[in-house]
């Protein structure tokens, strides 16, 4: 069951001769309004280029989700695991432009370059989930409890 307060919208293109012709936009959970004033307090319009990057970025670093790869997993659970890795990767290792903040006061560089004027951020961070943009080597040293696993293993 999705959260009560979810809200969820599709943006369907309809194609003719490989233009697009038409726009539908459909409400999967919550109504137009709420999805509407939510999507205005950043400015934004339901559109489909935020999911259209991720799943560029999805192709580009899942060898599975690319065409014609011999990758080392068979069935779901390899991609399963692909995509963690992704998923870890892209939400608390890779900062995102749009998330940047703007620093106080800008800070010198090593070398003859500018000075920096803003502090890299994760959608982790932007959801108050960490508080700095980890390394690699963090994300695969942290230690998380187990998952519940299958009766019988």
């Amino acid at each position: 069951m999705p959260a009560p307060g979810l809200l969820y919208a599709q943006v369907v293109k309809q194609y003719r001769r490989r233009r697009v012709v038409g726009v539908q936009h459909r409400v999967i959970f919550g109504t137009r309004e709420a999805i509407a004033q939510g999507l205005a307090v950043y400015g934004w319009q339901s559109n489909t280029a935020f999911v259209e990057r991720l799943n560029v970025d999805m192709r580009q670093r899942v060898a599975a989700g690319g065409r014609r790869v011999n990758t080392r997993w068979k069935g779901e659970d390899g991609l399963q695991h692909q995509v963690v890795v992704f998923q870890s990767y892209h939400n608390v290792v890779l900062p995102h432009a749009s998330f940047r903040q703007p620093l106080l006061i800008p800070e010198p560089t090593n070398g003859s370059g500018s000075a920096k004027r803003w502090r890299p951020c994760t959608p982790a961070m932007a959801a108050g989930l960490t508080e700095h943009v980890w390394t690699r080597r963090e994300v695969l040293l942290c230690r998380v409890p187990p998952w519940p696993q299958p009766a019988g293993v």
